[in-house]
């Protein structure tokens, strides 16, 4: 009984989400992020002289050195509370994951601690990568090989053409 009147007035007083503002602002600060990274790219391009691919390499280097520096120093966690879900763009978002988990098992050493919370955390990551990579790599030789969509290998050329 106690616990049903509990939740009541727990569910009356709890602060309700702006889900449209929350998503206007993890736009925002995701984009910011990736602006960021493209202003990387571009900077090793013309300033350092690398090619695209080096270029785009080093820029993800970049993104995670800075993202895990910042995670130490506590400052990408208060980023986070600002930026809601921009904050965890995909690279960024990861290594502050992984830099966390590191900073939390200290402790407990670095073979028994860090390493083994990074695999935890990593692990479930590669894992449905390869899965995923596994099954969507089927459906594309069925699609293919049965004729269902002989096209797609020209499709991926055009793709590929457009993003490099």
């Amino acid at each position: 009984m106690k616990t049903k009147k509990y939740e009541e007035v727990i569910k009356n007083h709890e602060i309700k989400p702006n889900y449209l503002k929350n998503a206007a602002v993890s736009f925002f600060f995701g984009g910011l992020i990736c602006v960021g990274g493209q202003l990387l790219i571009e900077m090793y391009i013309h300033w350092f002289g690398f090619v695209r691919d080096t270029a785009s390499t080093l820029a993800l280097v970049t993104v995670i050195l800075l993202t895990s520096i910042l995670t130490g120093l506590g400052v990408y966690d208060e980023f986070g509370q600002i930026a809601k879900a921009g904050a965890f763009v995909p690279i960024s978002g990861f290594a502050n994951s992984l830099t966390s988990a590191a900073l939390e098992s200290k402790s407990e050493g670095i073979v028994l601690g860090i390493a083994t919370n990074l695999f935890k955390l990593a692990g479930a990551v590669i894992v449905f990568a390869v899965v995923s990579a596994y099954v969507f790599g089927i459906i594309r030789y069925l699609l293919v090989e049965f004729n269902i969509l002989p096209q797609l290998d020209q499709l991926m050329n055009v793709i590929s053409f457009f993003i490099n």
